[in-house]
């Protein structure tokens, strides 16, 4: 019979193992839940300061109100409330390209640049580095992840707040430091000063931690999965789906029919 190797979970009469520990005994009310999380993804058991790490990000990444994840995700209840599934799963549809899915952009980007290249021993030198990607991006008309913020524009608080936890951990790897000096040198290129978003640091940050950058995503949805769920809990106890509805339905404004791709008389 074929066989199908596993170091993850694993059933038996008496009992279940999950990464070659007892389920029950060993990691039942001994293990947080961010704490498993690294582990199930990278086989290893993280240190208390990566596990501070990693689930500081994960808080960073939760919810951020009624962004169009949140708001699909109570709309989707409206239409079904007999699938909390679904509204949530429609809400993870969302985490793309504007939404969450910067924080794997930015992880992949800054390790793409790291790649084949002699790290810096100091601060000029990472500067150094990030004055040539960030001029590179400009010449070739690219944006840079993680830079800028619709909202918190002269600075987003979540930014300083990872930085801060890394370096108390001893954590600020190469893809932190790297995403530090283009915050500090991006300015002599592009005249003006952006801010280094949340998205991007935690994106930063998890890269630092040895994550898979596949995964990076993917940890961004484990985090708004919780915030998700508050937002059904608060939706249960003060609804909003069914005005965000009418506001749209009882203001739609009928019009002619445009052709897609326009006249071709």
């Amino acid at each position: 019979m074929a066989e199908y190797p596993t170091a993850l979970g694993a059933s038996s009469l008496e009992r279940i193992t999950l990464l070659g520990k007892d389920l029950a005994a060993d990691v039942m009310g001994n293990v947080g839940f961010g704490e498993l999380a690294f582990w199930l993804a990278t086989q290893r058991r993280p240190t208390p300061g990566e596990t501070r790490v990693f689930e500081a990000v994960l808080a960073a990444l939760a919810d951020h109100g009624f962004t169009p994840t949140a708001i699909v995700t109570r709309l989707t209840y409206l239409s079904a409330p007999d699938s909390v599934q679904g509204a949530l799963a429609a809400g993870l549809l969302g985490g793309g390209s504007r939404f969450l899915g910067v924080t794997e952009d930015c992880g992949r980007f800054l390790h793409d640049q790291l790649e084949g290249v002699r790290l810096p021993l100091d601060e000029e030198g990472w500067d150094a580095l990030a004055l040539a990607t960030v001029r590179t991006q400009r010449e070739a008309k690219r944006f840079i992840p993680g830079l800028g913020h619709h909202v918190h524009k002269d600075g987003d608080p979540r930014t300083p707040r990872l930085f801060q936890i890394a370096d108390e951990e001893g954590l600020r790897g190469p893809h932190l430091s790297l995403f530090a000096a283009i915050g500090r040198v991006h300015p002599r290129v592009l005249g003006r000063t952006l801010p280094l978003n949340g998205a991007g640091v935690c994106g930063a940050a998890l890269a630092d931690l040895g994550l898979p950058l596949e995964l990076l995503r993917g940890f961004a949805l484990l985090a708004r999965t919780a915030g998700l769920i508050g937002q059904l809990a608060e939706e249960l106890r003060n609804p909003v789906g069914n005005e965000i509805f009418l506001s749209v339905d009882l203001n739609n404004l009928s019009v002619p029919p445009e052709p897609y791709g326009g006249s071709h008389g």
